[in-house]
């Protein structure tokens, strides 16, 4: 980082702040400050959803999941589609005919005030841990990467993005999330282009794709049916169904976004092109990574993409054993580079029988490198007890700081501080929107006027700002970021799902039947979480389906049971 990188990345966060409090001033009621006064068009509904969606974890976590596990995450997307066809004919006329501030009020008018209550309790408790990781992830690898106070980071994305949302609620949301996107995707291109163009001996795209598909890494489809693999075809198309069916059709962050629009119509178009661009976006962003990895298997990679805490761990007694391992990790690749070269040269010779010999061959040098890679992340664990070693969220950062440019350095650190704060404004947002509408003025304050709502959903989104930044200061860092963020959806996207889904389509069940059967559902939820090796995204469909038999049989027996009193009067 240079000056110029420094001055990028400042200028363009500031600009963004500025903008959003300048545009969305003057937000007096509650129709203006939690819906922009409905005056969205349909391509601003479907940015703010896309850039809602993808936080910084996207950007930093994605590339270095299809890095290291090809881009078999895509299918994670495949359920997305029908998704966005589904709801835009049934939750988007309902939710703009009730004229609701929050999809949970519906469930009052359907059941009754503990059914609404809890729906929007188990949002609030999910969005709440949510908004924590989505600014303790960027918050994470960017200390670790410009040697800031983990703190300190977290303080000025936590802060920057309470300055426009508390000022101008829903409008300054969206306002700001179209300039975020574009920002992002520019800078992602960018990166994606340098790692290209960084290969060597002239390949082309096509070979470098043709590259990775030999090296396994064009994963895109499995058609096993396998309830412990998270990302195969079905896992993607139904699990995914019914998790972006609750994630768009009851989660308050993305219904917020399209309840803004300022017809049905546009509302609906901004879902259906979100269906649209979300699965190509995620493909590049996924082929991004998989460049990444084509370009080191002709550069040298770091033997741990965390260099920071490598630092750390050569000030150790274990810094000999790491320069040791380091230095056959740097032989290994000499080897692996040649074979690489040799893979091109038969590719352009259409020698099928040589590709495939080299194939083999780069496969048991990674797999002496994995094993090098092993024993490192073991000496660091040991020279830092404690130390986190999963390794592939710094992959993308790491090569971004390590191989562009000055100034596109600080483009692509904006990227990340971009979608951190949009994805972190949405939720705030959704959660000061759910907080004032279903819990304070429908239970605590009633009958006050337009002014003092607003000025409660601003302290309400102050406050969840800085419990966002309390608990991503505290957290810690599991599996890969952008399972993680999932994995929590999962546990409670199920539930609410299941309490909609009823409430929209199963008019024979009443409010009891639908309160007890998601408490029961919940139960199983934590149940399979915590004691089986089940895949996350069978979560939503398992909640769901409880939610809705155990209702129903809840409902069976209270009818029968009226049945049999009426009968003996």
């Amino acid at each position: 980082m240079n000056t110029i990188d420094w001055v990028i990345l400042f200028t363009t966060l500031i600009l963004i702040v500025a903008y959003g409090t300048w545009k969305s001033r003057g937000s007096k009621n509650i129709d203006g400050y939690l819906l922009g006064n409905k005056s969205l068009p349909w391509w601003n509904v479907c940015l703010s959803i896309m850039a809602t969606q993808a936080s910084a974890i996207t950007f930093l976590s994605t590339p270095g999941q299809a890095y290291e596990d090809g881009m078999r995450f895509l299918q994670f997307y495949f359920g997305l589609p029908l998704a966005m066809v589904i709801l835009s004919i049934t939750a988007v006329p309902l939710y703009h005919r009730l004229k609701v501030y929050t999809a949970y009020e519906y469930l009052e008018s359907r059941f009754d005030l503990k059914t609404r209550s809890l729906a929007a309790f188990l949002f609030l408790m999910l969005r709440g841990l949510s908004v924590g990781i989505t600014i303790y992830a960027p918050s994470l690898i960017l200390s670790t990467m410009l040697d800031w106070n983990i703190n300190i980071t977290t303080i000025f994305i936590g802060t920057l993005v309470m300055i426009y949302t508390v000022s101008g609620g829903t409008k300054a949301v969206s306002m700001t999330q179209k300039y975020q996107l574009t920002i992002i995707m520019g800078g992602m291109f960018i990166a994606g282009w340098i790692a290209f163009s960084k290969l060597p001996d002239n390949i082309t795209f096509t070979e470098a794709f043709q590259v990775a598909g030999e090296m396994g890494k064009l994963n895109l489809i499995n058609l096993s049916f396998d309830l412990s693999d998270r990302y195969n075809i079905w896992s993607g198309l139904i699990g995914g169904l019914f998790l972006f069916l609750s994630y768009f059709g009851a989660d308050q962050s993305q219904v917020g976004r399209y309840l803004g629009g300022s017809s049905i119509a546009q509302s609906r178009l901004g879902l259906i092109f979100n269906g649209l661009l979300k699965v190509p976006m995620q493909f590049v962003i996924l082929y991004i990574g998989i460049l990444v990895f084509v370009f080191y298997q002709f550069n040298q990679a770091p033997v741990f993409h965390n260099q920071s805490l490598k630092d750390k761990a050569m000030q150790t007694e274990y810094a000999g054993d790491i320069a040791t391992l380091e230095s056959e990790y740097d032989e290994v690749f000499i080897e692996k580079r040649k074979e690489a070269v040799n893979m091109v040269k038969a590719m352009r010779q259409d020698n099928s029988a040589l590709v495939e010999q080299t194939r083999v061959s780069i496969e048991k040098i990674q797999d002496v490198e994995k094993g090098i890679r092993a024993e490192v992340k073991e000496k660091i664990s040991a020279a830092i007890p404690g130390a986190n070693t999963l390794d592939k969220d710094y992959v993308f950062i790491t090569f971004v700081m390590t191989y562009l440019p000055h100034g596109l350095i600080g483009l692509l650190l904006a990227v990340v501080f971009s979608a951190a704060m949009a994805s972190t404004a949405s939720e705030l947002n959704a959660l000061a929107s759910t907080t004032a509408v279903d819990i304070y003025k429908r239970s605590i304050k009633p009958s006050e006027n337009d002014y003092h709502y607003v000025k409660a959903s601003k302290w309400f989104t102050a406050g969840w700002a800085v419990f966002g930044m309390m608990f991503a200061s505290i957290a810690n860092q599991a599996e890969n970021l952008i399972q993680f963020v999932n994995i929590i959806g999962s546990l409670f996207y199920g539930t609410i799902l299941g309490i909609f889904l009823t409430a929209f389509y199963l008019k024979y069940i009443k409010s009891n039947a639908v309160f007890i059967a998601a408490i029961i559902a919940q139960a199983v939820i934590l149940y399979c979480y915590f004691f089986t090796e089940m895949a996350f995204l069978l979560y939503n469909i398992i909640g769901c389906l409880v939610v809705v038999m155990v209702a129903y049989i809840i409902q069976y027996i209270e009818n029968q049971g009226i049945k049999k009193r009426l009968s003996q009067k």
